[in-house]
C-alpha cells in the first residue's frame, strides 16, 4: 500500500479529476459570460452552460469515488477537494447573482460559512484537534450544486418551462442556505470546547 502511495505520489486519478475540476470552473464562467439564455427559447448555449456545470458537480462523487476505491486518499487531496468544491459553488453563484437569478443574502450566508468553518479549523488544528465534519456538510453542497444546475437550466429553457424549473430550484436554493446555516451551527458547537481550552490556556 506504501509503495503504491510513494509511485503514485499526488498526481492519482482522484486528484487528476479535482485538479480538472479546478481548471473547468473558470473555463465554465467565461463560456457561461458568452452564453445567452433568459430569451422565453431554448438556447443552445445555455443548455450547454448547464450540461458543463452537471459534470463539474458530477466530478465532485467521481474523486472520492477513486480515491477511496483504490485506497489512494491523500492529504493533498484532501486539501485541494473542498476548495475546488466551495470555488465551483461561490463562482456559479456569482455569476447566477450577476444575471439576477439569485440573490446576494444566499452568497452571503454560503461565504460566510465558509469563512466561520476555516476559521475553527484553524483554531482546533492548533491543539492537535481534527473535527470530523458531519454529513450535513456533504448535504449542503450537494442540494447546492442540484439547485444551481436547476437554476442554469431553467435560464436555457422555453417558457413556462424555464419559470417552473426556476421556482423548484429557488426552493431547494432555500433549502440549501438552510443546510448551509445549520451545518455551520453544528461544527461551531463541535468546536465550542475546544474554543473554551485556548482561551483559558491564553
Amino acid at each position: 500500500m506504501e509503495e503504491r502511495k510513494r509511485k503514485n505520489g499526488v498526481l492519482t486519478p482522484a486528484n487528476l479529476v479535482t485538479i480538472f475540476r479546478v481548471v473547468l470552473t473558470p473555463i465554465w464562467l467565461l463560456g457561461a459570460e458568452l452564453s445567452v439564455g433568459g430569451t422565453g427559447e431554448f438556447s443552445i448555449s445555455a443548455f450547454i452552460v448547464f450540461v458543463g456545470y452537471a459534470i463539474i458537480s458530477l466530478t465532485d462523487k467521481l474523486d472520492g469515488y477513486l480515491a477511496r476505491s483504490r485506497n489512494e486518499v491523500t492529504s493533498f487531496g484532501k486539501f485541494l477537494d473542498p476548495i475546488a468544491d466551495k470555488l465551483a459553488v461561490v463562482v456559479a453563484l456569482c455569476f447566477l447573482l450577476e444575471i439576477g437569478m439569485t440573490n446576494a443574502w444566499v452568497l452571503l450566508v454560503i461565504i460566510a460559512r465558509e469563512f466561520l468553518v476555516s476559521g475553527l479549523r484553524m483554531v482546533v488544528a492548533t491543539q492537535g484537534v481534527v473535527v470530523a465534519a458531519s454529513n450535513l456538510g456533504k448535504w449542503k453542497t450537494a442540494v447546492t450544486m442540484v439547485s444551481i444546475c436547476g437554476l442554469l437550466l431553467a435560464r436555457s429553457l422555453p417558457l413556462p418551462a424555464a419559470d417552473v424549473m426556476a421556482n423548484v430550484s429557488g426552493v431547494g436554493m432555500l433549502v440549501a442556505v438552510a443546510l448551509t446555516i445549520w451545518s455551520g451551527v453544528d461544527y461551531f458547537v463541535k468546536c465550542w470546547p475546544y474554543l473554551l481550552s485556548s482561551e483559558d490556556e491564553a
